[in-house]
Formats: C-alpha cells, structure tokens, sequence
C-alpha cells in the first residue's frame, strides 16, 4: 500500500496551548519588556512572549536553528534575535515588530552563528556581533533594514569578542568586549564606517562575560571569567577601578547590570546573586540561586528585577527585601518519557536526566520534582492505583517513589546490567515489567514489602526501547532497537509471537481492541501487524526526515499521534492512514508524545527540554 501525503489532501494546523520551556543557557535571553507586563525569552527556534500576570503565551517563529542571542529595543517596538548556523552558511538576523508579533526582515551576513546583539537608544541602528568563525561587527539601519558597515571585531593577536553594548545616551557609540579585547567605536555616518579604540586595561589580562552600561555613559562595567569587575571610563578608554580584590565571585561574573541609584546587580557562575558598589564591589546583599545565572533584566527602574539561570529557572527578586520567588521552571535537559496517570488528564509527569517532574496540566506548573543526583531516568510510569511512580535508571535500579511527597518507597537494586531502558506496569498493580540496555525483559512480583524477579525473558540481542501492556495483563509487547518486537505471554512467560524489520524500533503500541500492534522507528515507517500470527498488515510513510520515537493511540482506537526528529507532531486517522493534522512548534527531536485520558490534550516532550501542550483537535 502506498500512503504518500500527496500535497492536495488538506492537512489541518494542530494548535498549540502552552508550552514549558525555557532555554537558560544563551546570555542575557531572558527579557522583561518595557511594557513591564511580559517576559521574552529563547526556546530552541522559537521566541515566547509570556505575559507575566496572566500566564498568556505567544510565539515567534521564524529561524531554522537554536536562537543564540535576544535583544530588545529601550522603546519596546522591535525585538532582534539571532541564531546559530551551520558551518559556513550564512547566520539569520530576525527583527521582530513586538505589537503586531510578526516578522519584519531576516538580516543576514555573518557566517556560523551571531553572538550578540543590541539596539541603539533611539532605535536607529541594531550592532550585531559575529560568532568565533565570523569575528565581524556590523551596524544595520533599522528604518532600511540594510547594513551600514562592518568591521573586524577584534584585532589580529587578542581573541574574539563576544559582548556588546550601546551606550545609552548617544546612538553613535557602542561596546565590544570579549578574550582579552576592550573596545569603544564611534559611528561615522556620512562615510559608512565604524573607528574602534583600544581601551588600556594596563596588567589585567581578563576573558569578558559579561557587560553593563551606567545609565548616564559615564562608565561601563566588564564581568570577567576571573571572577572579578573592570570598571573602564568610555571617554579615556581607560581603567577606573576593578575588584572585588579578594574573594572574587565563583566561576566568573556570568551577568551584570546597572541600577539607576547606583550600584550593580552581579549574578555569577555558581549562582549567587549580588548587589554591590564600586570601587570595593563587597555584597551589600546576596542570595543563592540554582544553577548559573545568565540573565539579569531588570522590571521597571529595578524595584523589581527579573532572573534567569542555566538550569532553566526564572526568579523574580524584589529589590528592597531581596527575596526569590520562583516564576518558571522546566527540563534543562532532553526529556526522555511522559505520562498520564490512569484515567486522569489534570497532571502528567515527565523525566529527564536526573529529575522526575510532576506538572499541573492546565496552569503549567510544576508540583513535585524528584532528584536522583548524577543519574539519568530513562522511562516512568504511574501505578494504576496512583500510589507510585515507577521509575528507570541508568545504574540499573528501579525506583518507585511517592507521587505526593517524592518520598523514595522502594529500590530494586540490579534490575539490569547495562541500565533500566524501558518500564511498564500492569493494572493490577502486582507487576512491573522492565527492559534493559542488554536486551533482558524481566517481570518482577510487587507485593507490600517485597519486589521479588519473577522470570528474566532473554530474547532481545539489544536494548528494549518500549514496553506496552494487553489490558488483561495475560500479554506484553515490547519492542528493542535489534530490529525485532516481540509479544510476550505473561501468564507462561513465554515468547508468543516475533516480528522482524530492518528498523531500530522506537516505540509501539496496541490497537485498543488488541488484535493489532502499531509499531515504528529509525526506518520512518509506521507499520500495523497482526498480534496473531506477527505478520504485517500495511506500511505508511510516517516521515520523510529522520526516525519516529513516540506514539499513541486513543482509547477508541480511531486516531493515534506520532513524533519525531523532524520536529513534527502528527495526528493519524488509523483506518485510512492519513496524516489529519500536522502541529509546529518543536525545535529539537521529539522524544515521546501521549493523548491524554479523555482526549483533551495531546503533550509531547523533546530533546530541548521543551514540553508543548496541543489541543486534541477531535472532540470525543
């Protein structure tokens, strides 16, 4: 049968409700608006503007790879934003006209990746700085949309420059700092060119961070990966002062801002938020945040203050008695599994890396989350009964935990020697079926106190990827990247049927009325087989780009979505085998994807951390 998409069937948009995410690891991305009502911020491809009282999400879309940098206007009309690139191939500029959220031209110029960005005062020009392959600074017009002039970034014996910043007085004066290179340029209009001055910075050899205009010009502030501040004079070019001169902060100043009333806000590597005066730069007063600060922005004149870390945490911090409230938080690595619990669509959880996180469905929060240092979960699933979330690992064990609490309710300890790939449970609650990284499949009896191994099935020659259960609890599927998924009886614990393909198979599931299997993989091919006798009924073509790793069915068995690394989540009719709706928004490789119970939602998880809400376009 040949299911080719031909371009004449009309395939509807899926929409997308929410979306949790945030990437903490480009500088200074996360940004409040002048508006004081909505943070903008990165997330893989896609900028999001989320209003911060109501929870209001929109989205730009516009580049074709991960945004590396984000600024924004001082009226708040424009944003810009840059991404990285390939090797070689020209690097996109996007400007954005914030009201009507829409796009307003692609600047391009510099080659692999456009480091940093910034707007001048009145809005007159956009200064953009190249990535280590590119090593050019190009002033753009924003009434022409067209370049003025570029430059060199940084001269021939020092490293590349990686910050900038206009001054905020004057449209012809902007700031480039980066290994070992301090500069000051001065914009020559009538003659298209940029002249840069060297600044003095005398002994100090220091790599700049990060970087913070004085609201009146008179100086400028450079974090350094020392651990220590430079304050330079952009009139002299030279140094005024640098400290703090003995305990400096903990991996590098990684972010940097000026307060009207004097002082500055330090964020560093460790994660320590300071505010502090020159020429000493002693805390005046600190707090601990989580992970690496990497955006300071500042919510009106800074009464209130805006903070985003690596580890994908938002904080909003009042400036008088200086306390955190957590705003956001999401995956800061790729999401490996997600999960309804039985029969109800209000909460999911979701793993990745070392964290299991319990999310509210429809307010985006986050309830719970369970941290098991330096390991990585690779699969969870809830007891039917809700008591436990079943957990893999890497190290081998199972762990099931207390969805309330997190509290750890037990260990299996070895479950598999090459890491816990896949789990499952059955609906009586008594087992739990587990599949490993050396291809085992092992059932184990789940009593009050004990977990006891029941039989260890020993037929896959590689890992099991996914685990289905029959309703029943008398068969299993599962499905391993040796190419063969097989149908396991678990009343005698024996093999009952094997199907082959020249796949790495991904994911599987059954039809509800349980005489067919839907399974798929590297091959993009989803494929529907008998549970009889293992033989195949069709084929479709489920991707033109790149392998499918999640799917799954309704309750009716009428529709079931697919996703994978072509970023694309599609809802499938499974009678006629044709794509119904196709939704956008994903920016690295979809890892899992679920209905909800009740076909409410459809939530799919990525490589990027991201976790997007769609709306099940049927009603059930």
């Amino acid at each position: 049968m040949d299911n080719k998409i031909s371009p004449e069937a009309q395939v509807a948009e899926l929409e997308l409700d929410a979306v949790i995410g945030f990437n903490g690891h480009v500088p200074t991305g996360l940004k409040c608006h002048p508006d004081q009502e909505h943070l903008i911020f990165p997330l893989g491809c896609t900028i999001l503007i989320q209003a911060i009282n109501t929870q209001e999400q929109n989205f730009l879309q516009g580049h074709g790879n991960n945004i590396s940098c984000l600024a924004i206007s001082r009226s708040g009309q424009y944003i810009a934003s840059g991404q990285v690139t390939f090797m070689g191939f020209k690097a996109d500029i996007i400007l954005w006209d914030y009201k009507k959220r829409e796009l307003l031209a692609r600047l391009s110029l510099h080659k692999g990746k456009i480091e940093a960005l910034a707007f001048s005062p009145n809005d007159l020009y956009l200064v953009s700085l190249g990535g280590p392959d590119d090593g050019s600074v190009v002033v753009w017009s924003i009434a022409k949309r067209d370049a003025i002039c570029g430059s060199p970034a940084a001269g021939l014996n020092v490293g590349n420059a990686t910050n900038v910043i206009f001054s905020r007085c004057r449209d012809e004066m902007f700031v480039t700092a980066g290994n070992g290179t301090v500069r000051v340029w001065e914009l020559d209009l009538p003659n298209r060119k940029i002249w840069p001055t060297e600044c003095q910075t005398g002994q100090m050899k220091r790599i700049v961070m990060s970087i913070g205009m004085a609201d009146d010009d008179s100086f400028f502030y450079l974090g350094t990966t020392t651990g220590d501040i430079l304050k330079m004079n952009p009139r002299t070019k030279l140094l005024t002062d640098a400290g703090p001169v003995k305990d400096k902060f903990s991996l590098g100043v990684s972010a940097i801002r000026c307060l009207k009333m004097g002082g500055l806000l330090v964020g560093s590597g460790a994660g320590l938020l300071v505010f502090c005066k020159s020429p000493s730069y002693k805390p005046i007063k600190k707090m601990q945040l989580q992970g690496r600060i990497t955006s300071i922005t500042l919510r009106g004149e800074g009464h209130q203050f805006v903070v985003g870390t690596e580890e994908s945490h938002i904080y909003r911090v009042s400036f008088t008695d200086f306390k955190e409230t957590l705003i956001a938080t999401c995956h800061f690595e790729a999401v490996e599994d997600i999960v309804f619990p039985f029969g109800t669509a209000e909460l999911f959880a979701t793993c990745a890396k070392k964290d299991i996180r319990v999310w509210h469905t429809s307010s985006n929060r986050e309830l719970l989350r369970i941290t098991v240092p330096n390991m990585t979960c690779h699969g969870i699933d809830f007891m039917r009964d809700g008591k436990s979330i079943i957990s893999a690992w890497n190290d081998g064990k199972i762990r099931a935990f207390a969805p309330e609490t997190g509290r750890l309710m037990y260990v299996i300890n070895n479950a598999h020697r090459i890491g816990v790939t896949a789990i499952a449970t059955t609906s009586d609650c008594k087992r739990v079926i587990s599949g490993g990284g050396e291809g085992e499949v092992r059932v184990w009896q789940i009593g009050c106190q004990t977990q006891k191994l029941e039989e260890a099935l020993k037929e896959h020659k590689s890992s099991v990827s996914c685990i289905r259960v029959k309703r029943n609890n008398e068969e299993c599927v599962t499905a391993s990247t040796d190419g063969t998924c097989i149908i396991w009886d678990l009343v005698r614990l024996r093999r009952n049927q094997m199907i082959l393909a020249n796949t790495l198979f991904q994911c599987v599931c059954y039809h509800p009325e349980e005489f067919q299997i839907i399974t798929s993989g590297t091959d993009r091919k989803i494929a529907y087989w008998e549970v009889f006798d293992g033989t195949v009924i069709r084929e479709l073509e489920g991707s033109l780009s790149g392998s499918i790793n999640g799917m799954d069915i309704t309750q009716e068995g009428v529709h079931f979505v697919t996703g994978g690394n072509d970023h694309l989540v599609k809802v499938w009719d499974y009678n006629e085998g044709e794509v119904t709706h196709v939704g956008v928004g994903h920016s690295g490789n979809i890892t899992r994807i679920r209905i909800s119970p009740g076909n409410q939602y459809i939530v799919s998880v990525s490589a990027d951390g991201a976790i997007l809400r769609w709306k099940y376009p049927y009603t059930s």
